[in-house]
């Protein structure tokens, strides 16, 4: 776990990701708020680019959770069944369209307790979607921001949880509400797991990692 960057470093960090890449987008498709949420919940041990080739069909026929209730879980799972733990996914989107339908109108709830109570939804996908679709500055710690956090100094922490607080902490306000993707498209093409492209890092200079593959 690499040290706590300080204010200016960090504010320079985001200044250079923000001139890179001005509106960072996430890389799940959806339509809206519902099949963002069904896809986000998809992806957990997934990749994104395997969870839109399993929805690209599905969100053509079930994009609201009535209609994802008439195709069924047998219909469901089998549009899905390239993703890993896929009985279990289907049995919670059904659970959670379900929910949508009775308590909810068949809309979306846009706040992080009532999205965390959904079946298949933790505060990681609460997170997301409140970022992506209400464009509120929450921050969603996956694998990629965990690993980025603790070797740069952004946002050290010993769990996802300590990442979180790190990064809503430390990362100025300016930056808030895109920090979560620059965070999760350096680690996914930059600051990778195994050998981490540091020659060509825009951030290295700042980047507290001692082992930098150069």
């Amino acid at each position: 776990m690499a040290k706590q960057l300080d204010y200016h470093t960090i504010r320079e960090i985001f200044t250079r990701f923000q001139d890179s890449e001005p509106e960072p987008k996430g890389e799940l498709d959806h339509v809206n708020v519902y099949t963002l949420t069904v896809a986000v919940a998809l992806s957990a041990q997934a990749t994104d680019a395997g969870v839109n080739k399993a929805t690209r069909a599905l969100f053509q026929i079930a994009d609201t959770p009535q209609k994802m209730l008439d195709l069924g879980e047998a219909g469901l799972t089998e549009h899905i069944k390239t993703i890993g733990l896929f009985r279990q996914k289907a049995k919670n989107v059904i659970k959670m369209s379900r929910i949508l339908v009775d308590d909810y109108n068949g809309e979306v709830p846009n706040s992080r307790a009532a999205l965390q109570s959904l079946p298949g939804v933790g505060r990681k996908t609460a997170n997301v979607v409140l970022n992506m679709w209400w464009q509120q500055p929450a921050q969603a710690v996956d694998t990629h921001i965990y690993r980025v956090g603790n070797r740069s100094g952004i946002a050290p922490g010993k769990d996802v949880d300590a990442v979180e607080r790190a990064v809503e902490d430390n990362i100025p306000a300016d930056f808030q509400l895109h920090a979560h993707h620059w965070l999760i498209l350096h680690g996914r093409y930059h600051c990778k797991a195994r050998k981490p492209l540091c020659g060509t890092c825009l951030i290295r200079d700042l980047c507290m990692f001692e082992d930098k593959n150069l």
